[in-house]
């Protein structure tokens, strides 16, 4: 729950925190208005080249100086599948084709889900950008340090579907 949010959005009236199916949420105290908090949406590639595969060595707060893969948040109105594709050419100069969606992922607790997609590579140059200290590709065996758990989950799921055993 947002614990910033002091005033409705619809008629201006306190906020309270009240339980709404089973949850404790904000409800306006003028006109009952529940707030519901939107999940954000954040979309990955995994994109492989010989066998290993594109990581990013993070530039943003979260994870700063850790690896994953690449990957941000999609826009209001973005396709998903492009969003994946832009933010792997911002986060590593690489032009990628979304392939399958892998799944979508989520940890309790964190409002963010994640969209996991496998990409090929189709151009660009390999070169890290603003959000990314140091790119470059990792033998999935042999991983540095990863910001983000979920993303071993990911390439696990990625491999067993190679394998044909997902």
């Amino acid at each position: 729950m947002n614990q910033t949010d002091r005033f409705c959005p619809s008629c201006a009236a306190t906020l309270e925190t009240e339980d709404v199916f089973g949850q404790e949420r904000l409800v306006c105290a003028g006109c009952q208005r529940v707030i519901f908090y939107d999940p954000k949406v954040a979309a990955i590639c995994i994109v492989h080249r010989e066998g290993r595969v594109l990581m990013i060595r993070r530039a943003t707060d979260v994870g700063y100086g850790l690896w994953g893969l690449p990957g941000g948040y999609v826009d209001r109105g973005e396709v998903v599948e492009k969003a994946a594709a832009r933010e792997v050419w911002e986060e590593t100069g690489l032009e990628v084709e979304t392939k399958e969606l892998l799944g979508l992922f989520s940890d309790e607790g964190n409002p963010v889900i994640v969209a996991a997609y496998a990409a090929r590579e189709t151009g660009g140059t390999l070169e890290a950008g603003p959000e990314a200290l140091e790119v470059g590709f990792f033998d999935v065996d042999h991983l540095p340090e990863l910001a983000f758990p979920r993303d071993q989950d990911i390439l696990v799921r990625w491999r067993d579907d190679l394998e044909g055993t997902g």
